[in-house]
């Protein structure tokens, strides 16, 4: 039999459809994949209608920086990788991938979150502020002049998350204690080991801001 072929396809009696084996695979396909691709466009959750987005790409606005940003992603796509892959600002850098680390450490509305762990499509609308702005006309911020004056990095691969990390902290607790700066950056880890540095440079912000 050829794929040509008329295929007899009995219904209720009557005389065969004369419809062709391919015909019938390609009807049989599409009758299972419409449901998939129209799907419902919003899910109740918690009593309410939540819209859903995509699979495929949607729309997205960001303020990064000051700056306004527009593009098309993926809603699986990760604040990080939308930094570093679509507007190029690889300060952020990934290295646990799972928000444990805390090199990808950015600023969403002033609080420090890990960029691997939010989806872009969630810091929509909301004031995104990677190491990048920290350096104005040149000149090093505080926290990063202080990280140089004390030594407090060495592969520097941890070194932008610490900074923004350190940066939120002081915007907080302008005079820290030792104990709040050992609590306060317990979310950042060096594999290096200079916490010493870290927290002397720490201490150095604090004590020129008195």
């Amino acid at each position: 039999m050829h794929d040509d072929d008329p295929v007899e396809i009995p219904k209720d009696n009557s005389e065969n459809s004369g419809v062709s084996r391919r015909e019938f695979l390609k009807i049989s396909s599409l009758s299972v994949a419409v449901p998939l691709v129209a799907g419902p466009k919003t899910v109740m959750a918690a009593g309410e209608e939540v819209p859903v987005h995509g699979p495929g790409k949607v729309p997205m606005e960001f303020s990064i920086n000051g700056k306004n940003y527009k593009t098309v992603l993926e809603p699986r796509v990760t604040l990080l990788d939308a930094l570093r892959d679509e507007f190029e600002l690889t300060g952020a850098k990934r290295v646990c991938d799972r928000a444990e680390c805390g090199a990808c450490t950015v600023l969403m509305d002033g609080k420090p979150v890990y960029a691997c762990s939010v989806l872009a499509i969630e810091a929509q609308h909301k004031s995104i502020a990677t190491v990048e702005s920290l350096v104005g006309q040149g000149k090093l911020h505080p926290v990063q002049q202080a990280f140089v004056d004390n030594d407090a990095s060495q592969c520097g691969f941890c070194t932008p998350g610490f900074v923004v990390a350190c940066k939120a902290f002081l915007d907080t607790h302008p005079h820290p204690t030792p104990d709040d700066i050992r609590r306060g950056l317990s979310g950042n880890l060096c594999r290096c080991g200079t916490y010493a540095g870290i927290r002397q440079a720490i201490a150095q912000v604090a004590q020129k801001g008195a």
